[in-house]
């Protein structure tokens, strides 16, 4: 087998999943902890430090989205007919939080340098264990940007975010170094690790929010409906003696890796329960083969009756 096969079986969506990735995480998390402690302490710059504090931001939320991940990914049970998907909104939220707890504990240590600056010392070992540090997360990151796309996973999503924030930061705190040690500004070093806070800051928030609109059963992404629509037009078009399918109340919601859909399908009242149910068969799995990972619930009705959702009670 060729270098370039096991790549590409390394990079393999079968291979890669989410649980494998997560613990990869935790790994590359405690080298980056060891690399980044280590040139805070021949440095001593508060820069360093803010880097080194993220990635133990990284290990909690790389054990805790992992957690999470095994727990979505157990099967439906009497307790949970839907299944446990929703789990990884958990991890995303509780990530936010860490990044959010994380960026204070470095301004609050930042401001504290900035009102009494000190000197930097060996310059070149600390520039070179972050250097390392940040190429092994951005190398994960962009392994795990792959495979959150390919599994729809938002907490390796979340994770792969995480650890991009990390390596930008990295570089920040680099440049700041650089600049310090040209032009002697000890005053620079904390500034740049209140920038590197900021951003951190930003990205904390959005993971949060994901988190929340995931677990307010927020609706499938815009393609995925345009996905959808299209398969039920399909159908839709095709003309049954003096009738046509028609579909309507169409509603759906997405829960971590899975995607759902309900609506109502309109059959001319003459066919039989046994036809009707057989079309809304091939309604559900051509849906099912268009959208992976997609669940349809189809509720059948006679072309002459509606469905009404808008009772005042509802609203109470």
């Amino acid at each position: 087998m060729s270098l370039g096969d096991n790549v590409q079986m390394i990079l393999d969506s079968r291979f890669l999943t989410p649980r494998r990735l997560l613990m990869a995480s935790v790994v590359v998390a405690l080298i980056t902890i060891t690399l980044k402690t280590l040139a805070w302490v021949v440095t001593d710059s508060v820069g360093l430090l803010s880097d080194a504090m993220e990635s133990l931001v990284n290990l909690a939320s790389a054990i805790f989205g992992l957690v999470m991940v095994t727990i979505a990914a157990r099967p439906a049970d009497e307790d949970h007919p839907y299944g446990h998907h929703k789990a990884e909104y958990f991890s995303s939220g509780f990530e936010g939080i860490l990044i959010i707890v994380a960026a204070l504990g470095i301004v609050w240590t930042a401001v504290h340098r900035l009102l009494d600056p000190q000197p930097i010392e060996q310059v070149g070992w600390g520039l070179a264990l972050s250097v390392a540090s940040s190429a092994l997360n951005g190398l994960l990151a962009w392994v795990m940007f792959r495979a959150a796309k390919q599994h729809r996973s938002i907490a390796l999503e979340a994770d792969a975010k995480h650890l991009i924030t990390d390596v930008w930061t990295s570089a920040g705190v680099v440049v700041g170094i650089a600049l310090v040690h040209f032009t002697g500004w000890l005053w620079l070093d904390p500034v740049v690790a209140i920038g590197v806070a900021l951003n951190i800051l930003k990205e904390g928030f959005h993971l949060m929010w994901r988190s929340s609109q995931g677990l307010m059963d927020e609706a499938v992404e815009p393609e995925v409906m345009a996905t959808i629509q299209q398969t039920l037009d399909g159908f839709a078009s095709q003309r049954d003696e003096v009738s046509i399918i028609r579909f309507d109340h169409v509603s759906t919601r997405k829960a971590g890796q899975r995607r759902f859909v309900d609506m109502h399908m309109h059959m001319p009242a003459s066919w039989s329960l046994g036809r009707s149910a057989a079309v809304r068969a091939s309604v559900e799995q051509a849906l099912m083969s268009a959208v992976p990972g997609l669940r349809a619930s189809i509720q059948l009705l006679p072309s002459d009756v509606e469905a009404h959702f808008d009772d005042p009670r509802d609203l109470i």
